[in-house]
């Protein structure tokens, strides 16, 4: 947590920053602290460069020419794009407060946020992904991980969703699972065949030999029995990877991407994967028809190179 009277800033500036941490405070009070501290640490580099480079010791003596002048130097510094962006808000949300409480002029009403290409997610081709979850079954742990990729890959779940699965949340004999995403919002996926047969066969055949002593009504066990970790599921991933000799940075999240994007090409609509997936926004889901479109035209340069 930032102590104000610590920084190295003038007591004018202190002042301002207690006072709109405070306000602050009070608005966001139904969100996590975080967020507040962040405001606080983006405006707080901000009146320290003021201070240091424009010798201006007052927020109140700062315009819109001090303002750019601090992008700028964001920029000029390789700050990524969302950090600025993130940083403009807190500048514009500050100064709205200034000119409220204050009685002046909001300067950064003219200052514009620039638009952000999202970057798209790393896929995996439908042959890397057969390749990945042909896994050797010798024991319970295989077939623990078989389960897991076949689930994730035929039904798009988060990482966090796919541990955080209990026995009561599955439907092996409709092939279906229920699970809780951001918010807690409660949705039910289907699940492909074969992830519902190797879900059996772990669940059924070698579940409880995992289990260690312990009762838990999570599907997936660790080697000590217990509910495995999102980081555990992402060294499972990472190792099996290895030994695929896939040459790829593989992430849990990547298979739900690759999920998605194969869904988007099969001939699936979009308000059916924003379902799947969980998103509370189409515009979150609509990221994956540029990877299409992308792959799409890499398909037809391949093919012209052939032609």
């Amino acid at each position: 947590m930032i102590k104000i009277d610590n920084l190295k800033l003038s007591k004018e500036n202190k002042d301002i920053l207690s006072e709109y941490k405070i306000e602050l405070t009070a608005i966001k009070l139904k969100k996590i602290d975080t967020t507040v501290e962040s405001y606080i640490e983006d405006i707080y580099k901000y009146l320290e460069y003021i201070e240091e480079k424009k010798h201006i010791n007052s927020a109140l003596n700062i315009n819109e020419e001090d303002i750019i002048d601090y992008l700028t130097y964001l920029d000029k510094n390789n700050y990524e794009k969302t950090s600025i962006v993130r940083k403009i808000v807190s500048i514009k949300l500050f100064h709205k407060y200034l000119s409220e409480k204050y009685h002046i002029e909001d300067i950064s009403i003219k200052i514009d946020k620039p638009r952000v290409r999202r970057k798209l997610p790393n896929i995996l081709s439908i042959e890397e992904v057969d390749n990945l979850l042909d896994i050797e079954l010798n024991n319970a742990f295989d077939y623990r991980n078989k389960a897991m990729l076949e689930l994730m890959y035929s039904s798009g779940l988060r990482v966090s969703e796919l541990v955080d699965l209990k026995l009561k949340d599955i439907d092996l004999d409709n092939g279906y699972v229920k699970c809780f995403g951001k918010g807690n919002k409660e949705r039910i996926v289907p699940v492909g065949e074969l992830a519902v047969e190797y879900l059996k066969k772990y669940i059924y055949e070698y579940r409880d030999s995992m289990k260690k002593g312990y009762y838990t009504e999570n599907i997936f066990l660790n080697n000590h029995g217990k509910r495995i970790s999102r980081q555990g599921f992402f060294l499972i991933i990472k190792d099996i990877a290895k030994q695929k000799n896939i040459d790829k940075n593989i992430t849990p999240h990547m298979l739900r991407h690759s999920f998605a994007t194969h869904l988007l090409n099969n001939g699936a609509d979009l308000r059916t994967i924003q379902e799947m997936l969980g998103h509370s926004s189409i515009t979150t889901t609509q990221i994956y028809t540029n990877v299409s479109t992308d792959i799409l035209k890499e398909n037809y340069e391949l093919y012209k190179r052939r032609d």
